[in-house]
């Protein structure tokens, strides 16, 4: 663990030097939460946790408060994302498996039109706009992409679904998220900039991250927490959209309509809200759920809001929402234990928490959706569907299908 203080130091950029936050990016160690444009950058590593297990949230939030205390901060932009920030990403499940919270050297920050680089380091190293005026060449495309079936098959995965069908109507539990994987292998290491600006050209209403591999575009933010106000927002109940207007507006009246959908998304509200009560003094949950339209699906939604009532960080709030029954079930515990039995994967960051979190506790996590995790030449894919008593095993398999596109669209673009 690192002894030594850290000194950040902010300091405001001209809009246009963030214009395309992406394409700053090196090669080398690139973090990023991006969307619409405006959000967080990052490359190198001043500091970082690796946690583990049961207390790994615990764990990285005593770390991140320890180094904050000890950390020498200049930031006279003052904006939620300037100062010190860690980015991060968290493990599924209680299992042994690594997560991490990481401090970047430099970090470029946008929000509106305000921009700001901070950088950070000891006193005896060279901090300055390093990598903003020598730019890296461009990202590579990935060569001779093919994709593979993961650890369970089409086939089998649906089987899986109608043992879960079975349980759930059996009384064993009310809904459970089930998860499959697709495996891409490429000629050669993967470039993660090259997904990450298709995916941020392609789906800008969602949220593109990378932190440590792991990579994607989420539509799902877990909880935001900024200057005392915390937000939420609900995805549960999905159906793919097609290329016609006039049926995706009746897909989606169908879609708000669905008795399926309408309960499997009541689930995830409801542990959410749940989870946020004892830390708000004040909650909004909306009585029922709006239709995000996305590029290739359309969701279920509801953003629920709140006010902090005592000092949890934006960590401390996403330690607390996971897992929601959008990515576990209900009841959690059944739920989980279901998935470990009949899933056949290791999850790993997938559907966990990612995002940043800055030295007052403010941040944005989201949930590692529509993601992608990479090893050398080979990217693991992954998409769940939620199952209630009321699912279609091959609807599921379609629906998985449809959120296996953002990622596999973005390798091969």
């Amino acid at each position: 663990m690192r002894t030594e203080p850290l000194v950040v130091r902010t300091s405001l950029l001209p809009a246009s030097a963030a214009d395309d936050l992406i394409a700053l990016l090196p090669e080398d160690s690139p973090f990023s939460w991006v969307r619409r444009g405006e959000g967080l950058v990052g490359w190198g590593r001043a500091a970082a946790v690796t946690t583990s297990g049961p207390t790994r949230f615990a764990d990285a939030s005593k770390w991140w408060s320890e180094l904050v205390a000890r950390t020498e901060v200049d930031d006279p932009v003052g904006e939620p994302g300037s100062g010190l920030v860690a980015f991060g990403s968290f493990g599924f499940a209680d299992a042994p498996g690594d997560s991490v919270l990481v401090v970047p050297s430099v970090v470029v920050g946008r929000r509106g039109d305000l921009a700001w680089i901070t950088t950070t380091g000891t006193r005896d190293s060279t901090l300055g706009n390093s990598g903003l005026d020598a730019r890296e060449p461009g990202a590579r495309r990935p060569g001779g992409v093919t994709f593979a079936d993961g650890a369970v098959d089409g086939e089998r995965w649906m089987s899986v679904v109608a043992e879960a069908v079975d349980r759930i109507n059996g009384g064993e539990l009310e809904k459970v998220v089930l998860a499959r994987e697709l495996v891409a292998t490429a000629t050669e290491p993967v470039d993660v900039r090259w997904p990450l600006a298709r995916l941020a050209e392609a789906y800008p209403m969602c949220w593109t991250f990378h932190v440590d591999g792991l990579f994607g575009a989420t539509p799902e933010l877990l909880v935001r927490r900024e200057r005392g106000l915390v937000t939420s927002r609900v995805l549960a109940g999905t159906i793919r959209r097609t290329a016609d207007e006039a049926r995706d507006a009746a897909l989606a009246g169908a879609l708000a309509r669905s008795s399926k959908d309408l309960e499997e998304h009541e689930y995830a509200v409801r542990s959410v809200a749940d989870a946020l009560e004892p830390h708000c003094s004040s909650m909004n949950v909306p009585e029922a759920p709006y239709v995000l339209h996305l590029p290739n699906v359309m969701h279920l939604a509801t953003d629920v809001t709140g006010v902090v009532r005592d000092g949890v960080t934006s960590l401390e709030l996403a330690a607390a929402l996971h897992p929601s029954a959008a990515v576990g079930g209900t009841p959690r515990e059944t739920a989980l234990a279901v998935i470990e039995e009949i899933e056949g994967m290791d999850r790993g960051r997938y559907a966990a928490p990612v995002g940043w979190l800055d030295a007052s506790g403010d941040g944005e996590w989201g949930l590692a959706l529509r993601s992608g995790r990479i090893d050398g030449s080979t990217v693991h894919l992954y998409a769940g569907c939620g199952v209630v008593g009321s699912s279609d095993p091959a609807a599921e398999l379609a629906e998985s299908q449809a959120k296996l596109v953002p990622v596999r669209d973005a390798l091969e673009g």
